[in-house]
């Protein structure tokens, strides 16, 4: 740990208010870091799970937390209140489903041929 590098002490809040993560973490942790820890802490009896970090984001003060940034460079500090713990909550994002766009270009193909007075 780097001299007069601040240590915060939190805790990530999932969808059900459930509470995971909760231990010190440096000021110069990584918030892809965090998220790889909350995806390995991640309860096993929920229905929603992120498969990845990137199925999940980080909010705190109503930011979403950048996967780049360090605690620090995102502004998560202690602030007034010493010794207190900070909550953050993970919002998981189901998976987008793939459209079928092959489909739908051949029917919209298709629809205009069979309007057109070529065929």
């Amino acid at each position: 740990m780097a001299e007069g590098e601040e240590q915060l002490e939190l805790k990530f809040r999932i969808f059900d208010g459930t509470d995971i993560g909760h231990r010190t973490y440096s000021s110069s942790t990584n918030i892809a870091t965090l998220k790889q820890r909350i995806l390995s802490e991640w309860p096993q009896d929920k229905s929603v799970a992120p498969k990845s970090v990137n199925d999940m984001k980080l909010i705190h003060a109503g930011k979403i937390l950048d996967n780049g940034k360090t605690l620090a460079e995102s502004r998560v500090h202690v602030g007034d209140l010493p010794g207190g713990v900070i909550t953050m909550h993970v919002v998981v994002q189901p998976p987008v489903a793939k459209r079928k766009t092959g489909m739908l270009c051949f029917f919209l193909w298709h629809t205009a041929y069979m309007r057109s007075d070529t065929h």
